[in-house]
């Protein structure tokens, strides 16, 4: 029987610095379509790297072989939502959703205030719902049509979806992670939300006021006829009309109500599909290509190929045709390769004691509670970029550094807050992460495209590391004992 040996820190490192070379090389050379598959080989080959490391410390195949599928599992609700999200976006361009928020937003949204507003509105409506994924796979795809038919930048639109999603998914009582860091860190989400006022209420007024100065800097003049071709295009195309929300606003409805998100996503994505059976049947029957089949059944093959296989587009402006040629299952799959990958990675980083060892390497650096809160911040997002997964990156350092924040005499929201200022918020920033997969393929923009502009999910970071060192809002042991739900 072999014995197992503790990794060293140097152990630890090597699949990292392995793994960070080898995406650096596959940006380098592929530049924004690394996620396209070099990234995933990159990911798979520092899996093999770390599985190396740990049969060298004793680690058996059969262990490892667990630990990978054990953090596999833990991304198939992720996996399932991706696929029906790629469902809804290829019903609600067919059904005409999609155009008909498009054709009303052009209409609503001037282009000098458009990515403030577009930030503020996700905002709004996250916070209502407590879910960022379904603010971008519904808001978010009409947002970046609107950008795109504008003129706009969708690399900017992007940030700010993403920007207003998670503000207001960070702080909603309905949200899971919002719900998930209390629980791991031992307070209550009400004290947590409170706390966490702080930091996440200052870093959207800054991403905001940033947007703002974005909007109102760049050039609009010439945008009018290009929208009124846009909208005599999308009329023509669809029979536009407010009736087509609905299935918005079932979305909407369900999340509100807390049903979880891949059966709100199946409603939804039926009801896009009964929206494009009632009010688009030439469009659904020529997206079938059949001319010899009878109508009924070269409806049902158009509404088939929408889930499928997305929808295509055919008008005299090739900028459109971009835009709404897409969606569908099929347009998933490389996404999803991308999570497995990911996810083996951190499967066998964590089977192997490799991802502990790095959290421990990181306590060696603790002097004081202000340090304790930023080595809090910075495993967060380094568990971002080893795991792939944002529950885990919450999790694993909640659970290692929970007994410090006592040891150090800070209350448990000091951590919570930490936690979701760092896992939370940086988790779309990364391309291999499940979010960061998950915006890159239903905004239809690259990770890296956008992050430059996710302004408020890398100021929450800085503002809360801010607070830290200058031991600002930082409650201590006694001051969060009458905050606890017994005496709520």
């Amino acid at each position: 029987m072999n014995k197992v040996k503790q990794p060293s820190l140097i152990d630890a490192m090597i699949p990292v610095v392995t793994l960070m070379a080898m995406l650096a090389t596959a940006v380098y050379l592929f530049s924004f379509d690394s996620s396209g598959g070099a990234n995933q080989i990159a990911l798979i080959l520092s899996a093999c790297v770390a599985m190396l490391v740990g049969i060298k410390n004793g680690y058996k195949w059969k262990d490892i072989e667990e630990g990978m599928v054990r953090s596999i599992g833990l991304a198939t609700p992720a996996l399932l939502i991706l696929f029906t999200v790629g469902s809804l976006i290829g019903t609600w361009i067919l059904s005409g959703t999609v155009p008909a928020m498009i054709y009303y937003g052009i209409q609503v949204l001037h282009p000098d205030y458009f990515y403030t507003a577009s930030c503020l509105l996700c905002a709004m409506v996250a916070l209502s719902i407590g879910s960022s994924w379904t603010v971008a796979g519904t808001l978010g795809i009409a947002l970046i049509g609107i950008a795109q038919a504008m003129g706009l930048s969708i690399e900017i639109t992007a940030g700010a979806i993403i920007s207003g999603a998670y503000f207001g998914d960070k702080m909603s009582p309905m949200s899971d992670t919002t719900n998930l860091a209390p629980a791991v860190a031992g307070t209550d989400i009400f004290s947590h939300i409170r706390h966490m006022a702080w930091t996440t209420v200052p870093s959207i007024i800054i991403a905001m006021t940033l947007f703002l100065i974005i909007g109102l800097t760049q050039d609009t003049s010439g945008l009018e006829a290009n929208l009124a071709t846009t909208e005599q295009l999308l009329d023509t195309q669809f029979n536009v009309g407010p009736h087509l929300l609905l299935p918005l606003l079932v979305v909407i409805y369900l999340a509100y109500r807390k049903m979880p998100a891949f059966p709100t996503v199946i409603l939804g994505t039926l009801a896009g599909v009964v929206c494009a059976a009632l009010f688009q049947f030439d469009g659904t029957v020529a997206l079938s290509g059949e001319n010899n089949l009878s109508q009924p059944m070269a409806l049902i093959k158009g509404l088939w190929i929408a889930m499928f296989n997305g929808y295509v587009a055919n008008t005299d402006d090739p900028i459109l045709n971009s835009l709404l040629s897409r969606g569908g299952m099929a347009s998933m799959v490389t996404t999803v390769w991308l999570i497995l990958a990911a996810m083996a990675f951190g499967g066998v980083m964590e089977a192997t004691d490799l991802l502990n060892r790095l959290l421990q390497g990181m306590l060696s650096m603790v002097k004081s509670s202000s340090s304790l809160v930023i080595t809090t911040l910075v495993s967060g997002i380094g568990a971002n970029l080893v795991t792939g997964d944002q529950y885990i990156a919450i999790i694993l350092p909640g659970r290692m550094l929970r007994i410090e924040f006592t040891r150090a005499n800070l209350a448990p929201v000091n951590l919570s807050r930490a936690l979701e200022d760092s896992a939370t918020v940086t988790s779309p920033l990364v391309p291999w992460n499940t979010c960061g997969a998950f915006m890159a393929s239903t905004l239809g923009v690259a990770t890296l495209a956008y992050l430059p502009f996710a302004f408020f999910n890398y100021i929450c970071p800085l503002v809360s590391a801010g607070y830290a060192w200058f031991n600002i809002k930082l409650l201590p042991l006694d001051e969060d004992t009458e905050l606890t739900p017994q005496e709520v």
